[in-house]
């Protein structure tokens, strides 16, 4: 979101940026209007149980003052951030769905989405996964009463629809079309391309050598443990590569060792470190996944929890990269992975093509352009349009989303 909004920024629009005061600097650094979000806590807690929708409502009723105030034309709005959509519907403006990875809404034949399973091959493939299209149904139609018990509330009329967060004027899927299973897409979602952003941050020093770099990317919110990362710096110790590993502000456990061959940091700029890897280790966090293959690097994903086994599962579809999963972890089952995937050039390759695609399919620059489309069909050129973009929170047990 906050490559979307500076790109809107940049064009001459108005852009207001709710979300939490930790990206506040960034915020106005690009250029935007910043508005502390509401945060609520949607997980049952003995001192107040709030449920994700009961918070929906509440998020709606406080976000709602500061759509008005600043009068858009255009809210836009992530996937699992129902607030701002509910209180634009209720204010009359258009809403556009910001989806931060590849389509989470089921086709007739492939695996539910979240599996981490590839699509059929075999007739009897897809009949398989369509025995399950029923099971998938009745938990959206569970959803989509939730959901409108809390637009009742809100005074909004029911919603037949079973994704009923996702705009149908305007949905942007930030994946490449290259990790998206064959469909057929409706006219309202559109693939624009991965939407990436980080803080700035300085150069870092590599291991000495010329051996192919391995850089070990662990997610910023799992793994507390480090398991991956002491995986990667044991299995790797000895072999003919370098390895440069971020820690992500958490320290190593007690006894965990940084071989010779290594350069262990605290925090590593991806956008400038990956171009120079020759393979990028990482839990398949989509953001890290989509830097990774927006510049040719391949790919060894070891998904751990949440959208990280679709992900893996999309990447080794779409050849760019192999899968190790979790439970097979370990510092000699890394070490093979490595070794595979350093050793098949069509991995490199396959990333080489998907770079490509991206390097002349800016994702910001299209989503942009489709959003001056809903406002109006005019550009920044013609008048400055106004557009209030709203970011989820990232803390699991602080948040003002609500389930799709």
């Amino acid at each position: 979101m906050l490559a979307l909004g500076s790109r809107l920024a940049a064009r001459g629009h108005q852009v207001a940026y709710e979300t939490w005061t930790r990206w506040r600097e960034h915020v106005e650094a690009a250029g935007m209007q910043f508005v502390a979000a509401p945060e609520y806590p949607v997980f049952p807690t003995r001192s107040k149980k709030l449920g994700p929708y009961e918070a929906v409502v509440a998020a709606t009723e406080d976000t709602e003052p500061q759509i008005a105030r600043f009068s858009p034309d255009v809210v836009v709005h992530d996937i699992l951030t129902l607030a701002p959509a509910l209180a634009a519907e209720r204010l009359g403006v258009a809403a556009a769905t910001l989806i931060p990875h590849v389509h989470p809404v089921g086709a007739p034949g492939l695996p539910p989405y979240g599996l981490g399973a590839r699509p059929p091959r075999t007739p009897v493939g897809r009949l398989m996964w369509r025995a399950l299209d029923p099971l998938v149904e009745r938990g959206l139609r569970r959803g989509r009463a939730e959901l409108n018990e809390a637009r009742r509330q809100l005074g909004l009329a029911s919603t037949e629809l079973l994704h009923g967060g996702l705009s149908r004027r305007l949905c942007l899927i930030a994946s490449f079309p290259q990790l998206e299973y064959p469909r057929r897409w409706p006219r309202w979602a559109q693939v624009v391309g991965p939407l990436m952003w980080e803080p700035p941050h300085g150069q870092v020093r590599l291991p000495d050598g010329e051996e192919p770099l391995v850089l070990i990317a662990p997610s910023t919110a799992q793994d507390p443990d480090h398991r991956l990362l002491r995986c990667a710096l044991e299995g790797l110790a000895d072999e003919p590569v370098r390895v440069l590993a971020s820690a992500n502000g958490r320290p190593l456990p007690d006894g965990a060792a940084v071989p010779a061959n290594a350069t262990l940091v605290d925090w590593v700029s991806y956008s400038r470190a990956m171009p120079l890897a020759d393979l990028v280790v990482c839990h398949a966090g989509f953001g890290t996944l989509a830097r990774a293959l927006s510049l040719g690097r391949p790919v060894l994903a070891v998904p751990h929890v949440g959208d990280m086994g679709e992900n893996a599962a999309r990447l080794q579809w779409s050849g760019a990269g192999i899968r190790l999963r979790w439970r097979a972890l370990s510092p000699r089952a890394l070490r093979l992975a490595v070794r595979r995937a350093l050793g098949d050039p069509s991995l490199a390759a396959r990333a080489g093509q998907i770079a490509a695609w991206s390097a002349v399919h800016d994702g910001p620059s299209r989503a942009a352009e489709l959003i001056e489309s809903l406002a109006g069909g005019q550009s920044s050129s013609d008048r400055c349009s106004r557009t209030y973009s709203i970011s989820s929170g990232d803390s699991p047990r602080a948040t003002s989303t609500g389930s799709p």
